[in-house]
């Protein structure tokens, strides 16, 4: 049974492009229409129970799915397996960036793949808009979250806690399943205990070691993780934000390079948090602290997945019942709505501008660009990305390659390479 799990799960890994709905098909297609592994009703919950926690719901949704089969070996398999793969292609990736990316071939490369993200986010943004905006009250949530981030520059984790919080009040209904019993529970709190302790166990060797830069790196991707709601879109803005102004490891551009990298691997996208931890890494203390600083974010963004997997597919039909815990989840994936369209506005503005600024009157903050600086290379790259993945629905991967080329050619013929 074993070799079968790691051959059908590691089919999933190698062909999980094209982000958390081509994903989470893929796994409908292997696992309930092939194989009698999940019914439809099993699939459908799990999806749903997924979708509560934070972190890659298409990841968890793989955990889940290996430990209905093998128990915690199976979830082990199925989502180290959906990660492992992506993973090794964004280590090689971003040793060859922080190598190259300074290259001004490189450079002309990555201003097609950066326009061709603009349109990649809006996309994600009317997808998630579509499903989560389905009554008015979600609408002015989502409102709330883009004024309160781009207007405001509030906390990212502050606006998603509020808007569970809101959810969880305004939800009506009583639970629609039996009391859970305390010996289930008491086995979660446990799995809960011990994957903790796993979970910060590298914390021990690096205070050991005294190494300060690997202890911010492993604190701020372990908050990271459990905040990361709505998906890898939902938090890119608030990880940018860190990243570039609190901690200066990367720069503006090297975020969104980061994101155009992750959108052509497989895997969850999340995974823009190892390219970020080892670029950061390179910069700190060459290839070895890279390497170290990689390892370190992959260890603390998806280990929790394993403990929320492990500890609460005991409970899921319990907590499929609880009105509030989705109330609280439609409310924050309203919320995020707002949250990705303030990011779909910080891109395009960095991507279409070469100058942009942050001006503040009173307890407002806006980033303003100078519009002198507008690059139009940028702008009509980003114009014929949406024609050909928002009008022809061209493969992704297609429409990143093209927009690169373009974007080299352009360079070439101006004298810029």
């Amino acid at each position: 049974m074993t070799s079968e799990l790691i051959a059908v799960f590691g089919r999933i890994g190698l062909l999980s492009f094209g982000g958390p709905a081509a994903q989470i098909a893929l796994m409908h297609k292997e696992l309930v229409e092939k194989r009698d592994w999940l019914t439809e009703e099993q699939f459908l919950r799990a999806l749903s129970f997924c979708m509560l926690l934070p972190g890659p719901e298409a990841m968890q949704l793989a955990t889940y799915a290996g430990w209905k089969r093998q128990g915690m070996i199976g979830g082990l398999i199925g989502g180290g397996l959906f990660v492992l793969p992506g993973a090794l292609v964004i280590a090689a990736l971003a040793l060859a960036y922080g190598a190259y990316g300074n290259l001004p071939l490189v450079q002309a490369l990555f201003l097609g793949v950066k326009a061709t993200v603009v349109i990649i986010v809006i996309e994600a943004l009317l997808k998630i808009a579509r499903r989560a905006l389905v009554r008015t009250a979600h609408l002015f949530l989502a409102a709330a979250a883009f004024v309160a981030l781009f207007f405001f520059a509030l906390p990212f984790p502050l606006v998603i806690a509020v808007a569970a919080l809101i959810g969880a009040l305004g939800q009506t209904g009583t639970a629609t399943t039996p009391t859970i019993r305390s010996g289930s529970l008491r086995s979660s709190l446990m799995v809960l205990l011990l994957g903790g302790l796993i979970w910060a166990a590298p914390f021990g060797l690096i205070g050991l070691s005294g190494n300060a830069f690997l202890l911010d790196v492993g604190v701020f991707f372990s908050t990271l993780a459990v905040v990361t709601f709505g998906g890898a879109y939902a938090v890119l803005a608030y990880m940018t934000q860190e990243v570039v102004v609190s901690y200066g490891w990367l720069s503006t551009p090297q975020m969104m390079d980061a994101l155009g990298l992750a959108e052509t691997t497989p895997g969850p996208l999340i995974l823009v948090t190892q390219f970020v931890g080892m670029i950061a890494g390179m910069a700190q203390g060459g290839v070895t602290m890279a390497l170290l600083a990689g390892a370190l974010t992959l260890w603390v963004t998806f280990v929790p997945c394993f403990i929320w997997i492990f500890a609460g597919a005991p409970l899921i039909d319990w907590l499929d019942g609880r009105p509030r815990l989705r109330g609280a989840l439609a409310a924050i994936t309203a919320a995020v709505v707002g949250v990705i369209a303030n990011l779909s506005l910080w891109f395009a503005l960095h991507v279409f501008f070469g100058q942009v600024e942050t001006v503040s009157f009173g307890p407002l903050r806006l980033i303003w660009p100078h519009f002198d600086t507008l690059q139009p290379l940028a702008l009509g790259l980003a114009a014929i990305t949406a024609l050909l993945l928002l009008w022809r629905h061209w493969p992704l991967p297609l429409v990143l390659l093209i927009s690169a080329a373009l974007s080299l050619a352009a360079a070439a013929i101006t004298g810029g390479i």
